[in-house]
């Protein structure tokens, strides 16, 4: 016999409707038909995970900010050294900015 699979979004719709508290577990693993063990083993494992979710978040906000400040540092200089080989080329060439 194969064993179910249950997708994440399966399990998350789950254990909201768990955590609602609108409906008794045995309710909720009959409608599913999913045993009341399991649907305990994944509230457990989504409470347990769930700080992570929000440090996530923030590490995802760190990083993009590093990203995008390291990218910008990137084109600051860029724009330097284009600025400072136009100068050089302008005063080679005998052309002058007034």
């Amino acid at each position: 016999m194969k064993r179910k699979s249950y997708t994440p979004e399966f399990k998350s719709q789950i254990v909201l409707e768990i955590l609602k508290e609108e409906k008794s577990m045995s309710q909720i693993a009959s409608e599913n038909e999913v045993h009341v063990n399991q649907l305990h083993k994944w509230k457990t494992h989504f409470l347990q995970e769930m700080p992570q979710v929000f440090e996530k978040q923030n590490k995802d906000k760190e990083k993009m900010k590093a990203d995008y400040e390291k990218q910008l540092d990137n084109l600051y200089s860029e724009v330097g050294k284009l600025t400072t080989q136009l100068s050089w080329l302008k005063k080679k060439s005998g052309i002058y900015d007034d």
